[in-house]
């Protein structure tokens, strides 16, 4: 169909004007051609705020010498950014589930909305592909909303479905979909994705992300049965599993036979797995992420990572010490919405030590450290010696348990913190 509003980025990004604040199409779906536009306008715009999950590629708009032009305040941090936080960069602590009612309630404005989406179909629809996510309710309330049409983008179903009546400026640009490539596990996230295969039951609802550790999980998953997926991310290693029956969500009570997901990451092999596919719905981060939805599938199985977990069952996830790392994202929507599941298995996975060697199962976490899982809400941390399983248990309970799959060379010092907060006279059972 003929494409309204039609003209070039540069035209598009015109729209954009100083003082506004801009909402971003993250990860995958990252528009490149229109932030290329938007930053070269730099000269001739100040205080822009620009908001995003986190964002793919090449951005530009953290540099130091644009900082008059723009400042970013984003909701998750990416690679790409994550140097320029406390600088031309700031982070919003928030769950994930709640960043669309930050929008729709009114709490944050929205002048200008940028998008990645596929051409129209013949009905003058066009599909957010790879990402609904946190978008949708951008367009929803945002003042004004640019569109790259690009026809690399996948179509896909649920929530993803947009008129393109909604859009403001239409800018025709044929961009590849950026890439995650397939991590292959190493050894000791191999051992890991083995320990958390072997507690994850059939007819399980999975939610992972993308790495090494799930990518692990996955390869362990093969002599499983009737598995469903409803998971925040959406990545390429469950695509094996569908296509062998594993995957088939026969036992989901929310949204059965389906695969939900609010957002994708992976190879074109992905993509186009994803392009026209009835069985794939992507939703509204506010659907996807409520505990209410996940809570309704059967034995969900959370696996989510962590940067380190105090012997009490602390989890931070989203910053070393006071030097912020990533977010809150929604970690913690899916390790409450699984624990509340029947059979439910909310699962912090991590590797017994950094890089460096350096034990990730701590006394007490670094100072400043944010506890993106509370002590409360942890039940099972895994790594490649094995899974202590935290529920029910008191802090010296939980603390040795922590320290039995901990790296044996952490094993002492974690004896001595333990003695020294505890002392020796409590009975483990």
């Amino acid at each position: 169909m003929k494409i309204p509003n039609k003209m070039t980025a540069d035209e598009a990004v015109k729209l954009i004007k100083s003082g506004d604040r801009v909402l971003i199409q993250g990860g995958s779906a990252t528009p490149q051609a229109l932030i290329k536009a938007m930053v070269a306008r730099a000269p001739e715009l100040r205080g822009v705020e620009l908001v995003h999950l986190h964002t793919e590629g090449e951005h530009g708009y953290t540099a130091p010498e644009l900082r008059e032009s723009f400042h970013t305040n984003a909701f998750f941090i990416g690679g790409n950014i994550r140097k320029n936080i406390g600088d031309t960069a700031d982070y919003i602590p928030i769950f994930l589930s709640d960043i669309p009612s930050l929008f729709r309630q009114g709490y944050m404005d929205l002048d200008v909305v940028m998008v990645n989406v596929s051409p129209p179909d013949k009905h003058g629809f066009c599909s957010l592909g790879v990402s609904v996510d946190i978008v949708l309710s951008g367009i929803e309330q945002g003042k004004k909303v640019i569109a790259q049409i690009n026809p690399l983008m996948p179509r896909t179903f649920g929530d993803a479905q947009i008129s393109i009546k909604n859009f403001d400026a239409c800018v025709e640009i044929e961009e590849e979909i950026y890439e995650m490539k397939f991590v292959e596990p190493s050894e000791t996230e191999s051992a890991i994705g083995k320990n958390i295969a072997e507690i994850i039951d059939d007819g399980a609802t999975l939610q992972m992300g993308i790495g090494g550790i799930p990518n692990a999980v996955l390869t362990f998953l093969h002599n499983h049965k009737n598995l469903g997926v409803h998971t925040e991310m959406f990545a390429e290693g469950i695509v094996d599993l569908v296509e062998k029956g594993i995957v088939n969500g026969s036992k989901k009570k929310a949204n059965p036979y389906k695969i939900v997901s609010g957002f994708a990451m992976g190879t074109r092999r992905l993509y186009d797995f994803m392009d026209d596919n009835p069985e794939i719905e992507m939703r509204d981060i506010a659907y996807v992420n409520d505990t209410a939805v996940i809570r309704q599938n059967p034995s969900v199985t959370a696996i989510n990572s962590a940067i380190e977990v105090d012997l009490t069952g602390q989890i931070c996830a989203d910053s070393i010490g006071m030097r912020m790392f990533s977010g809150v994202g929604g970690q913690m929507d899916f390790m409450r919405g699984a624990a509340l599941s029947e059979g439910g298995k909310p699962i912090c996975a991590i590797t017994s030590t950094t890089a460096k060697g350096v034990s990730k199962i701590v006394s007490t976490l670094k100072p400043g450290a944010g506890v993106v899982t509370t002590r409360a809400h942890a039940r099972f941390v895994a790594t490649e010696y094995g899974v202590a399983e935290l529920f029910g248990r008191s802090l010296k309970q939980r603390a040795v348990a922590l320290r039995d799959v901990a790296h044996p060379d952490s094993r002492e010092e974690l004896d001595k913190a333990i003695f020294e907060r505890f002392g020796s006279s409590l009975m483990i059972k």
